[in-house]
């Protein structure tokens, strides 16, 4: 049993893009499926599915020239501490290579469109 689904998802991801693997399974919910959509917006990911399984995903990872597109990733609000932002707080992150996503009223949201809509929420993770 997981009990953090955003951890064990962007883990997950990180380390089959490491090993060079096209595409990783992993627990889906509406909320991971929400996630994952959004780091595909971002160009992270080049497919998201519904597997055979019940409750499963399968994402598609991008790569360019046989290097990896997700270098690293960083969980910033955990179950035992939520951290949220406002939206004038939201500020680039290293130096617009990377991505914060967070948790808005308005949907997942990665850092640009949340400014780009003046909304704040839970930062999820960071991921360059």
């Amino acid at each position: 049993m997981v009990t953090d689904p955003i951890s064990d998802l962007i883990i997950r991801i990180k380390n089959a893009s490491d090993v060079g693997k096209a595409s990783v399974t992993v627990l889906g919910s509406k909320f991971t499926e929400n996630v994952a959509h959004a780091l595909k917006k971002a160009g992270y990911l080049s497919s998201v599915e519904k597997g055979k399984g019940r409750g499963e995903l399968m994402l598609g990872l991008v790569y360019f020239e046989s290097s990896p597109r997700i270098h690293g990733v960083e969980r910033i609000s955990k179950p035992s501490r939520r951290m949220y932002q406002k939206s004038r707080d939201i500020r680039t992150y290293q130096s617009g290579f990377g991505n914060v996503v967070l948790s808005t009223p308005k949907g997942i949201l990665t850092d640009i469109e949340a400014r780009k809509l003046k909304v704040g929420g839970e930062v999820l993770f960071k991921i360059w």
